[in-house]
């Protein structure tokens, strides 16, 4: 289940992020910019503040990232 949601929240950032750059995205979302690469790689797990910052910065709900 676990490979399952994080292949949802990459593929989900990598839909949002579209043509941005990294750096643009990634200080849209307030991440870091390696910490924006790995979550979209799945090399990287993400704490529940850290998803809850995303989906605030991002005006969405957990069912827009994980269906």
């Amino acid at each position: 289940m676990r490979d399952t949601l994080e292949k949802q929240l990459a593929a989900f950032l990598r839909k949002k992020r579209g043509d941005m750059t990294f750096a643009k995205f990634s200080k849209k979302l307030g991440l870091p910019t390696s910490t924006l690469h790995r979550l979209e790689q799945c090399q990287q797990s993400i704490t529940l503040g850290r998803l809850q910052q995303i989906m605030q910065r991002l005006k969405c709900g957990l069912s827009d990232i994980f269906h």
